[in-house]
């Protein structure tokens, strides 16, 4: 009889037998089983079914009056809860202001949003370029005039404001000098069209931000 070659390593019923005692093997080389104990025993992997609520999701964040704009994908597998407090609310933005504390920094303050305010997942103290970062701060926290909120600001007189940030450059601390170290969540991450955004903060941060919103919304 001629064996292919890709078959000729396989063992007969009678060595698989012999190395399964529970097993029994005829005289004609048969082995006797029960289908349960062999499917144990040979077990085929079974994928779980496709879950579509793991699919990527991704927003575009925008910088409207200079008409720039950069694409983020959403870190539903370390931030969740942030994330799915986010996507529901989108879209979501407001005047844009830049750091004076964290460095290579630009945000927005809006209402809150969420059903209740996400916990602190997926933190940190030093983000990196092309992080979005939720933050959590009272009206009085962000009532110092060292800020430079001007007196109509949108977010005065908010109990609770939500700071929404991208983080263009590298070397930031998330530290100042009123509040100390100021964790944020990371829950997205740029993926495309960061150095032109950069390009547009720099410029935010030479000429100014007034007149210029930042926008979240789904890509």
């Amino acid at each position: 009889m001629v064996v292919e070659p890709w078959a000729r390593g396989y063992p007969n019923t009678r060595q698989i037998c012999r190395s399964f005692p529970a097993l029994d093997a005829s005289p004609s080389g048969a082995c006797s089983v029960h289908v349960p104990y062999w499917s144990q025993v040979f077990r085929t992997p079974v994928l779980p079914p496709y879950d579509l609520s793991m699919t990527d999701r991704f927003i575009e964040v925008s910088l409207d009056k200079r008409g720039v704009s950069c694409t983020a994908k959403m870190l539903d597998d370390r931030a969740p809860i942030t994330c799915d407090a986010v996507w529901d609310a989108l879209p979501l933005g407001g005047d844009v202001y830049h750091a004076k504390y964290a460095r290579n920094e630009i945000y927005a303050l809006v209402e809150p949003f969420a059903p209740e305010e996400p916990p602190l997942e997926n933190p940190t103290i030093t983000p990196i370029p092309g992080d979005l970062c939720y933050f959590t701060f009272s009206d009085t926290q962000l009532a110092t005039a060292s800020y430079g909120y001007e007196r109509g600001a949108k977010h005065r007189g908010r109990a609770t404001v939500v700071d929404l940030a991208l983080f263009y450059e590298r070397n930031n601390l998330l530290i100042n000098g009123d509040a100390g170290w100021v964790p944020g969540i990371v829950w997205g991450s740029v993926v495309d069209g960061l150095d032109r955004m950069a390009d547009a903060c720099q410029d935010l941060w030479r000429a100014g931000a007034l007149g210029e919103t930042l926008s979240f919304r789904r890509a």
